[in-house]
């Protein structure tokens, strides 16, 4: 017994210091080092770490985010090395469609945990390698068009398996596991307290540890400022799952759709309303050179102290509607803001190429 409890102060100790995360009591907020009074400046992940490169190259800075969109179960395997080679600070956004268009799972199976395999070698992975990481689950939750939306295109609540409270309750499920730091009961408590089952032995899941380490990791809620369609039920507070499960709140803001009130009122009630640090998840110049878009946007982050990230949204390919290299007035705006000094190259703790990476058994797709 007595040996079991070191182990489990020792784990988690490691968790904390290594990792260097600020961490309160149990639930509270839990923030990656960040460096003081910066904004740290993203890009999306292409999969190749030459557009990564290309980026920086084209804005006159490295960016010190980089944002890799996974379907549930996706191995982090190729994803680990690139991150490392480009010295970025991942955010993995993690999503329920596979690449074929397949729904994977549903946020009323997140909630029961039929995914709880994939949750617990997450918390392992990010652990073990001690890659301090944002995690983002189910970003944009209020966009029609996504398969764990609670709306449809025609504004009518799904319901079912797709209904606000198993989106909220699957959001609460994998901030638990992925974090860890506890015993396996006390993570199951937490789990019985807000009405969900314990933690479950699925797909290749053999045994459930007795020990979930602490992950070095942030969690990240990002509804859209307004909801698409635009109704009173797709507002972002029906997806909001609580303060003790959000360390980040973020949204996406693009030059096609530009409603600074919608944005400005984001701001307000869940940056400055729940106190916590806002990021832009995802923005960007879409379909034409914006310049006034990428001045007034840069000019809003700048002027608000709890917006603290912004990461780049950059499509796949030479011609795609997003490419910053493609918007010649825009991009000189945007590398004239990216030169002063509120926009550090690299993150605290940036993944290093020369650590070695630790693998516990592939991650299933």
């Amino acid at each position: 017994m007595q040996a079991a409890r070191l182990l489990l102060v020792i784990t988690c100790l490691i968790g904390l210091v290594g990792a260097g995360m600020a961490r309160e009591a149990d639930g509270a907020v839990r923030t990656l080092p960040h460096p003081k009074g910066k904004v740290l400046f993203g890009v999306t992940d292409t999969g190749e770490t030459e557009d990564f490169k290309d980026f920086g190259r084209a804005v006159g800075k490295r960016p010190a985010v980089i944002q890799t969109f996974h379907p549930w179960g996706n191995t982090l395997t190729k994803a680990m090395p690139r991150w490392r080679a480009l010295k970025a600070r991942p955010m993995l956004h993690i999503t329920t469609k596979a690449d074929d268009g397949t729904e994977l799972i549903t946020p009323l199976q997140i909630a029961n945990g039929r995914g709880d395999d994939y949750l617990l070698r997450l918390n392992r992975v990010l652990a073990r390698n001690t890659l301090l990481t944002y995690i983002r689950p189910m970003g944009e939750p209020n966009r029609c068009l996504n398969y764990y939306a609670g709306v449809d295109c025609g504004g009518n609540v799904r319901g079912g398996h797709y209904s606000f409270d198993y989106y909220r309750s699957a959001f609460r499920r994998i901030a638990i596991i992925t974090r860890g730091g506890a015993r396996r009961k006390a993570i199951n408590r937490r789990l019985r307290a807000i009405g969900l089952p314990k933690i479950q032995k699925v797909g290749r899941t053999k045994r459930v540890p007795k020990i979930l380490p602490a992950a070095p990791v942030s969690i990240v809620w990002s509804p859209l400022p307004a909801g698409s369609p635009i109704t009173r039920s797709n507002w972002p507070s029906s997806y909001w799952p609580g303060g003790r499960w959000v360390d980040w709140v973020g949204t996406d803001f693009y030059s096609r759709y530009t409603n600074w009130k919608h944005l400005e009122d984001f701001h307000r009630k869940w940056a400055v309303g729940k106190k916590r640090p806002m990021a832009l998840t995802e923005w960007g110049v879409w379909g034409a050179d914006a310049p006034t878009f990428v001045r007034r946007l840069f000019g809003f982050v700048t002027k608000r102290n709890r917006v603290k990230m912004m990461v780049y949204y950059q499509d796949f390919g030479s011609s795609n509607e997003f490419r910053i290299q493609n918007f010649p007035l825009s991009r000189r705006i945007l590398k004239n803001w990216l030169s002063t000094g509120d926009f550090p190259r690299y993150a605290p703790g940036f993944p290093r190429k020369g650590q070695k990476p630790f693998y516990p058994g592939l991650i299933p797709r």
